[in-house]
């Protein structure tokens, strides 16, 4: 995986083997129990005590490091200024690709960080629930770019990670239905002050573009202590998206409240043909417009490959 440009001598990540940070464990325990695995693994993810072992306990490790020193110098800089302010909770992003494994990835984590001692609270946001509404999409003309930057009520997400940087409590966020595809309405999910903050969604790196004026202009990501963004190859990002397309019409579209019921009757090469559809029109270019540009971005960069195991692990350097 090479982050640099042709022209760059210098690479702003330093690039780990799947065996080189598998060793980075060192001597961090497995908190998880075998029967949690199927719990926190998307449909057609992979994740087995194998994974959790080489990739995610070393990161669980790296982590508590970075927790450590940010809360340390958040310390220092109070008595400096010789403030009180209220707890500031440690704030994680989770970025990549639609069918990528985003979902896992943050499960596994919101679970290995829930157990360090002495047992911090670890909450876990995802940015579907600051979708627009499906009416708003719909009057707008952006049901084809949901997912797409413009997509998201993003006063309402900025206001909402503003007031957990600030320490308010409770901070509501609004919940999406993937069954039927929309915002719950009248429906709410409350984050009281976390220790932990873990925030997953596909273009919580992307940036605004800048002012003229030099005046400020808040991102999502200028509220993340860390970010990790989960990568893989376009065709297998596209392969994975059929498979799960083609499992989800199997299970969740059979129930006359989904969406995507219609779709249910398809036989296989029809679901496939439209999976291909859809991943071309919508998310393939939603991931190379928006989404992938941003990857460079990220404190650390977990590369899959067409197995779902993580194949090399990037590191950006302090």
């Amino acid at each position: 995986m090479d982050i640099r440009t042709t022209e760059q001598q210098y690479n702003p990540y330093r690039i780990f083997t799947r065996e080189q940070w598998a060793r980075l464990r060192d001597d961090t325990p497995m908190t998880l129990e075998p029967g949690e695995f199927e719990r926190l693994r998307s449909m057609h993810d992979r994740l087995d005590m194998l994974e959790v072992e080489d990739i995610y306990l070393p990161l669980s490790r790296l982590l508590s490091i970075y927790v450590d020193a940010t809360h340390r110098l958040y310390q220092a800089q109070r008595q400096f200024l010789n403030i009180r302010d209220r707890k500031v909770p440690y704030i994680i992003g989770v970025a990549g690709s639609v069918a990528v494994g985003k979902s896992t990835t943050a499960r596994v984590l919101q679970a290995l960080l829930a157990r360090w001692s002495p047992r911090p609270k670890v909450d876990l946001v995802t940015t579907d629930g600051f979708l627009f509404p499906n009416a708003v999409l719909e009057r707008q003309g952006l049901m084809q770019k949901k997912g797409f930057p413009e997509s998201y009520d993003l006063p309402m997400l900025l206001s909402f990670l503003s007031d957990i940087k600030a320490g308010r409590r409770p901070v509501r966020a609004p919940v999406y239905s993937h069954l039927v595809y929309d915002i719950v309405p009248n429906e709410w999910i409350e984050i009281d002050r976390p220790d932990i903050l873990i925030v997953e969604g596909v273009n919580v790196l992307q940036t605004g573009r800048l002012p003229r004026d030099g005046k400020a202009v808040p991102v999502v990501s200028d509220f993340f202590d860390f970010s990790v963004y989960i990568d893989a190859e376009e065709p297998v990002l596209r392969e994975w998206y059929v498979r799960r397309f083609l499992a989800l019409r199997d299970t969740a579209f059979h129930d006359p409240k989904s969406y995507f019921h219609r779709y249910a009757v398809l036989s296989d090469e029809e679901a496939t043909a439209t999976a291909i559809a859809i991943w071309e029109r919508t998310n393939l270019a939603n991931l190379e417009d928006n989404i992938l540009p941003t990857r460079p971005r990220a404190t650390l960069i977990l590369k899959k490959r067409a197995d779902h195991l993580v194949e090399t692990v990037a590191l950006r350097r302090l």
